[in-house]
């Protein structure tokens, strides 16, 4: 079992940054892929990066590539999610997730096993 919690969220003015960090519990952290993802009033909960068990691969939907960067630091079972030139769409509920198995990264919600409780971002223009 995996708990999840997440922190750094806040308020930002446009162009600023955050850098969101997710603290997991449990011995068995590297051996998970993770995942961040956010969800606005009255959307679906949508994808937004992901990190391999290894930390070699990470994907990044088209919305925030080349303004955020997922990373993971497997000794404080943590992983990070550093935004930088915020932008008022960026604005949600921010979640991480974990995904058991020695596995890379997914887009689909669905393929994570636990999720954190959500720390909220609002971008300010």
């Amino acid at each position: 079992q995996v708990q999840l919690v997440e922190s750094g969220g806040g308020l930002v003015q446009a162009g600023g940054s955050l850098r969101l960090s997710c603290a997991a519990s449990g011995r068995t952290f590297s051996s998970y892929a993770m995942g961040w993802f956010r969800q606005a009033p009255g959307k679906e909960r949508e994808f937004v990066a992901t990190i391999s068990w290894s930390g070699g691969s990470t994907y990044y939907a088209d919305s925030v590539k080349g303004r955020f960067t997922i990373s993971r630091d497997n000794a404080k079972k943590t992983v990070y999610l550093q935004m930088n030139s915020l932008k008022p769409e960026d604005t949600a509920v921010y979640y991480c997730a974990a995904r058991e198995g020695y596995v890379i990264g997914s887009r689909s919600p669905f393929q994570y096993d636990y999720w954190g409780q959500g720390t909220q971002v609002t971008v300010s223009s």
